[in-house]
């Protein structure tokens, strides 16, 4: 039995679980509406990334096979393609049960078979004065080539037959900001109809000279893998070759074919071989192409209060008197803060202090995905503008979030911020922040490390943890970072902090070891949001085999199948899929509280994170911390209502509760809890 499982299998085993979460009666049905839709833009992404990749290496010359499971890349999208329309099926189901549950509460979805004639006139009337004006048909044919199908767009292809019976096909532009995706039933309140249904009902009427045969909505997905050496260009500085390679990548090849209905052989053949695509790649869907629209159900049921989850809000820390100096506080004890569970408003008031401090003169920080609209730029901008020295590293390759990242570093150079874009052949993905006093002719740190963005939007949807500390030694350590960084270097040794990619991998690799020299006496703990670096997962299977017991909490992707007898069988894997993103990664090493390596960190345990790509892990020294982050990887290890353990066979199942085991426990609601209560005393333990 293999101990391995292949990375792409692996990540559609979790949007499955995602998309379980869309079915799961226990969650509210408004939030089901949202799962849906996750799962299928994460698909979308998935596709255009990682499928895209794959696609990629199948026209090199050279086979190249993934290295834990030897599955060449061709074999991969094979496996992905059969799974994916497995799961379009299941899809398929829970999408009608969830339209039957918003008929319940007054709300439908419907086509031409369930309309009165009143309304179906009513409904062409819309469309001849609303609609078609709006839309663009085309006939293919010698004068008319195939137009270019915008990624992700809804386009209606139509098959037609002139008058002299020649075939042609039609394609009629979907998607408009002019007129809305839900049509409103006249005569029937809560009652839609999804435009481009209403366009391919009608869509006879825009080509009048043509019989109308067989018709399809269809949607293209396009590789999106292309990387900034794609289009290097000596003439172009490094961010406008961003924003060239951001405009490239809306035209790259096709990965995807879906469509709304059945089309005949011939014209599927077509079809496909205009795209450059196997049928293989062709996917028929039963549920709408782009379900974007559920958003706009769930504002029109945002009044019935018992459809949502039971709103939250993150709760200001009982660790830090907002009201009163942060740097102060820092200064006499670490602060450690938990999204979403606790506000980030300590962070955002520490950063407008140092931007106003006169004994502040500079502030470093490395950027990876921010908000839109961030207080946090306006700080930095503010303190670029009082006179100090403010560096910023912008990671302008952060996939898909490009466009926004250029943005905001024209907003910050335009201030005097210095800024740096990542690190020749790395990406930048560590949350550093290094803010420098000079008090008395000397100079002090206050450093902040985190495991998510410093995004204001993100830290309320997404669980991270976020360490400040005005230790020197962690203090030295993030100032040779950004010395480094400036010289577009990546730091080969440090003392407190682990930063890949050359001090990370080797430094957990030795912690094992001290595990693994301790036999059953051993413990490794590890929240992460995958795993996939194979020098790693081998060094855990060692562990196993010395009988050290392993807890990994890994949400995604995870290559490693605990439980063979021999090999893994002392180690044990969940994973949570919850009303929040779990995105903090805690590594834990030891058992005895007073000898326990406790890290939080940026890194997943995934070679991209370990090898190329700068990150940063940092130690928890302060016992009250160390005991919270205990609690928190414990509390996470036993959630028995959103946490599923994968088994031996690489299958995901419910945990497995005894009638004398007391209630379930979801962790994240009990962590909102805690924070509603200010609980403060946590006797967390191994």
């Amino acid at each position: 039995m293999s101990c391995y499982t292949n990375r792409e299998l692996s990540w559609i085993d979790f949007n499955e679980r995602v998309l379980n979460e869309a079915g799961n009666p226990k969650v509210p049905l408004a939030e089901r509406l949202t799962f849906a839709s996750i799962y299928q833009s994460n698909l979308d992404e998935f596709f255009m990334v990682r499928v895209g990749t794959l696609m990629v290496q199948m026209s090199s010359t050279e086979v190249v096979r993934e290295n834990k499971t030897g599955m060449t890349s061709r074999e991969q999208v094979e496996a992905i393609l059969n799974k994916v329309k497995k799961l379009e099926i299941k899809k398929a189901v829970i999408y009608e049960n969830l339209m039957k549950e918003l008929e319940n509460h007054n709300l439908n979805l419907v086509n031409f078979n369930k309309l009165t004639e009143s309304d179906a006139k009513a409904l062409e009337s819309f469309f001849d004065a609303d609609i078609a004006p709006y839309l663009s048909p085309i006939i293919v044919g010698k004068q008319q080539p195939f137009p270019f199908l915008a990624n992700k767009e809804l386009n209606a292809i139509v098959l037609l037959k002139n008058k002299n019976g020649k075939n042609k096909m039609g394609i009629v532009p979907c998607s408009n900001t002019i007129f809305p995706r839900l049509i409103s039933v006249p005569s029937k309140p809560g009652t839609f109809m999804l435009c481009e249904e209403l366009i391919l009902h009608f869509v006879s009427k825009l080509f009048g000279n043509y019989s109308v045969g067989e018709k399809s909505i269809i949607r293209i997905t396009r590789n999106a893998d292309i990387e900034a050496t794609d289009v290097l260009d000596e003439d172009l500085d490094y961010r406008n070759m961003m924003e060239h390679m951001v405009k490239q990548r809306k035209r790259m090849s096709p990965i995807r074919l879906e469509l709304s209905r059945v089309i005949n052989d011939k014209a599927k053949k077509e079809l496909l071989e205009i795209l450059g695509i196997s049928e293989l790649h062709m996917i028929n869907v039963e549920t709408p192409l782009d379900l974007k629209f559920v958003f706009e159900l769930q504002n029109i049921l945002r009044n019935k209060k018992e459809l949502f989850y039971k709103p939250r809000t993150p709760r200001n820390s009982p660790f830090v008197n907002i009201k009163k100096k942060i740097i102060p506080q820092i200064e006499s004890s670490d602060l450690l803060l938990s999204y979403p569970f606790e506000s980030m408003k300590p962070f955002l008031n520490l950063l407008q202090e140092a931007a106003e401090d006169k004994n502040v003169v500079s502030i470093k920080m490395t950027l990876y995905r921010v908000a839109s609209k961030s207080k946090i730029i306006d700080s930095l901008i503010e303190a670029a503008e009082n006179g100090k020295e403010v560096v910023v590293v912008v990671e302008l390759r952060a996939r898909f979030d490009e466009e926004n990242n250029i943005e905001m570093s024209h907003r910050l150079e335009d201030a005097g911020c210095k800024i740096i874009y990542g690190l020749e052949n790395y990406k930048v993905h560590s949350k550093l922040c290094l803010i420098t006093r000079k008090v008395n002719n000397s100079l002090s740190y206050i450093t902040q490390i985190g495991t998510g963005n410093y995004n204001e939007k993100t830290a309320t949807m997404y669980t991270d943890l976020s360490l400040i500390t005005a230790n020197q030694g962690i203090g030295n350590d993030a100032a040779k970072i950004f010395k480094f960084l400036l010289l577009n270097e990546p730091v080969d040794k440090t003392d407190y902090l682990l930063v890949a990619p050359l001090c990370l991998q080797n430094r957990i690799i030795q912690m094992i070891d001290e595990q693994i020299s301790l036999g059953s006496s051993g413990y490794i703990g590890i929240k992460i949001n995958s795993l996939t670096d194979k020098i790693l997962i081998d060094k855990l299977i060692e562990a196993s085999r010395a009988k050290v017991k392993i807890q990994l909490c890994i949400r995604g992707i995870c290559c490693l199948v605990p439980g063979i007898p021999g090999i893994t069988d002392n180690i044990e894997i969940i994973s949570i899929v919850g009303r929040f993103l779990e995105h903090s990664r805690i590594y834990i090493f030891g058992k005895e509280f007073d000898r326990q390596k406790i890290y939080i960190a940026s890194a997943d345990f995934m070679t991209r994170n370990t090898t190329r790509r700068v990150e940063v892990a940092t130690p928890v020294y302060d016992a009250k911390i160390k005991k919270r982050i205990l609690h928190i990887f414990n509390t996470v290890m036993a959630d028995n209502e959103k946490g599923k353990i994968l088994c031996s066979n690489g299958e995901y199942t419910d945990r497995n509760t005894s009638k004398e085991e007391k209630e379930k426990i979801n962790s994240q609601e009990l962590f909102y809890e805690e924070a509603y209560k200010k609980i403060t005393d946590y006797n967390g333990g191994i």
